[in-house]
């Protein structure tokens, strides 16, 4: 039997992407960057100044003249819904306790700024079935998405579960927010998606390759 290949030199060893989540929500934790839900892990971080973050992206050419945008239900992402609904921008959030026929999701159309806080949707939100090539979305126009991790270079790496795992897949640009903590220079893991636009607490880096 032949002896296994050994690792090309001066390459890094393959890093699995649960190790990665595990060492951002680490360094997060231990710089006390982050706020309920607590800890960290297994969500994508509620991290200090989100709220700036969310109005960096919101300002940006490329996203202050849309009027709708899909948004994540985490917490991390309450400030910039709330952000964009004062400013007039209607949103569509998902309504993850309402089951749908695989493929299809419910969501939450808003445009009431109570809208912002989960549990006041039901009392203004408007509730919209997406069914894929029909009907839901037509008049969204970009996604904001949570992150765990995410890379210069547009790669994005998510907590691996739930609704936009995987990215959206419906032709809009998506964005994303990140504590510079989350950031690197590339992913040393596999992406689950691509962001164009990543807004931080200090400004928004446009992805180098995107």
């Amino acid at each position: 039997m032949d002896a296994p290949t050994p690792p090309s030199p001066g390459l890094p060893d393959p890093v699995l992407p649960g190790t990665h989540r595990e060492h951002v929500w680490a360094a997060l934790m231990r710089a006390r960057a982050c706020a309920y839900p607590l800890p960290p892990h297994g969500h994508h971080p509620n991290f200090t100044r989100a709220r700036q973050a969310g109005r960096q992206l919101l300002a940006h050419p490329q996203v202050s003249g849309l009027h709708t945008l899909i948004v994540g239900p985490d917490r991390v992402l309450a400030p910039l819904r709330k952000l964009a609904l004062e400013a007039g921008v209607t949103l569509y959030v998902p309504h993850q306790k309402k089951p749908a026929q695989r493929g299809q999701v419910w969501y939450w159309r808003l445009s009431d700024p109570a809208g912002a806080r989960l549990s006041a949707m039901p009392k203004v939100g408007e509730p919209v079935l997406y069914v894929p090539g029909k009907s839901g979305l037509e008049d969204a126009q970009a996604a904001v998405l949570g992150s765990v991790a995410v890379g210069r270079d547009g790669a994005r790496l998510g907590k691996g579960f739930g609704w936009g795992a995987r990215g959206l897949g419906l032709g809009l640009p998506e964005l994303t927010l990140a504590h510079p903590l989350m950031l690197s220079s590339m992913l040393p893991c596999a992406a689950d998606s691509h962001v164009a636009l990543i807004g931080t607490p200090d400004g928004v880096l446009e992805a180098s390759t995107l």
